[in-house]
């Protein structure tokens, strides 16, 4: 429903009551870079971060001159943890390079999607909160599809994004009577550099968008639902998956196609991940 109300009515004129200073992590690529970009369309002027200082400085430079709106940018490595961030915020995320068991990740993956999936998240939001409140502005956390199935090995990402959105939950009901939004993203499969180790999901098609148009219809989305995929094929996906239960067969039927998606040769470094895949699905 919410998809067509947008569709017919200018749901992204939505964002002027939001304000009109947004900050935006990992904005150098995919989908945070289209998303800034459908920012600012609206006139809204951005504070661009992450950690690649020369693509910082040369995307704020062509935004803040193809658009005429102001952009500045902070360089900020998520994977640090406490250690030498000053800023946190809400939107970055790791992706596994490849499918693997739980036992094989080795520590200090772990603490890097730990740090970068779900604390950046939680300080950034504690950090932010106190001038939200004063403007009665919007939170939003980019989490992913998979917080709301089992993902068979990719138990720690789809388990961080679970996280995530048990978080944009409670803060969107903690945070309602103050008169701010928190939204929480739950995509499917992007086609971003994120997902460019499978072929075909690093390819556009009708279910996989480009970053520009999941931006372009997420963005639409704030103020209307708490919770959405953004992106109306998205939704079709997730109802599907809804009606589905949640038991052995149903978790390994519905997990297959992504294994397959990133069991492909190329995304290993060591090994066959298509066999790992294949060893978590019920036999007999």
């Amino acid at each position: 429903f919410v998809f067509f109300w947008v569709f017919f009515w200018a749901g992204a004129a939505l964002i002027f009551t939001l304000g009109f200073l947004f900050s935006i992590t990992g904005s150098t690529d995919g989908i945070r870079k289209a998303y800034a970009e459908e920012l600012v369309k609206c006139g809204v002027n951005i504070i661009l971060i992450s950690r690649n200082k020369e693509k910082l400085e040369a995307i704020s430079r062509s935004i803040s001159e193809t658009y005429k709106v102001e952009t500045d940018f902070i360089v900020a490595d998520f994977s640090k943890g406490r250690e030498e961030i000053g800023i946190l915020v809400n939107n970055v995320g790791m992706f596994y390079s490849y499918l693997y068991y739980f036992t094989n990740l080795s520590e200090d993956m772990l603490w890097d999607m730990i740090n970068i999936n779900i604390a950046s998240a939680n300080m950034m939001t504690r950090i932010m909160l106190p001038g939200t409140v004063e403007k009665k502005g919007a939170i939003v956390n980019i989490s992913s599809a998979s917080c709301c199935q089992p993902t068979p090995m990719l138990t720690i990402y789809g388990a961080s994004k679970r996280v995530k959105q048990s978080f944009s939950s409670c803060k969107h009901y903690d945070c309602a009577s103050k008169g701010i939004f928190v939204q929480s993203l739950t995509p499917f499969v992007i086609s971003t550099k994120m997902t460019t180790c499978s072929g075909m999901a690093s390819e556009r098609s009708f279910f996989f968008p480009s970053p520009e148009e999941y931006a372009s219809n997420a963005i639409s989305t704030l103020r209307l639902s708490s919770r959405t995929t953004g992106y109306w094929k998205h939704a079709i996906i997730m109802l599907m998956w809804q009606l589905k239960e949640e038991d052995n067969i149903a978790v390994a039927n519905l997990n297959k196609p992504l294994q397959d998606l990133f069991a492909e040769p190329n995304c290993s470094a060591v090994g066959t991940t298509s066999n790992m895949a294949k060893d978590v699905l019920p036999r007999g």
